[in-house]
């Protein structure tokens, strides 16, 4: 796998959190928070790959460009940053070996705990 961190999803947590978009959350809320399959297929037929690829750390250039498969580590819900995507996101980043992608994760997660 060649996931790699997506600077521009990076880019546009950082100003949702920044701007207050952000729902601060419990580390197992996002299973029950995840967008479904069809909010998913929603968002994309109306935004298209590139607004819908901002809502993900991971980007993996051995995928085919312009497929859902080609975006890994969700971070919110299409409006919001939610902080049990982003604990979630950085404990699989972990797991999985991809440093950038975590300590981007680690990042946002000081941003939104930030008193």
């Amino acid at each position: 796998m060649t996931v790699k961190l997506h600077r521009t999803a990076y880019s546009h947590a950082r100003r949702l959190v920044e701007q207050g978009k952000v729902v601060r959350d419990e580390r197992d809320d996002w299973s029950e928070h995840a967008p479904s399959t069809d909010e998913q297929n929603r968002y994309l037929d109306k935004h298209g790959f590139d607004e819908y690829g901002e809502w993900f750390l991971g980007v993996d250039d051995a995928k085919t460009e312009g497929t859902k498969g080609e975006f890994s580590f969700p971070f919110g819900d299409f409006s919001k940053v939610h902080r049990c995507a982003v604990i979630s996101l950085e404990s699989r980043a972990a797991q999985n070996d991809h440093d950038d992608i975590a300590k981007a994760a680690k990042s946002l997660l000081d941003l939104i705990d930030k008193p």
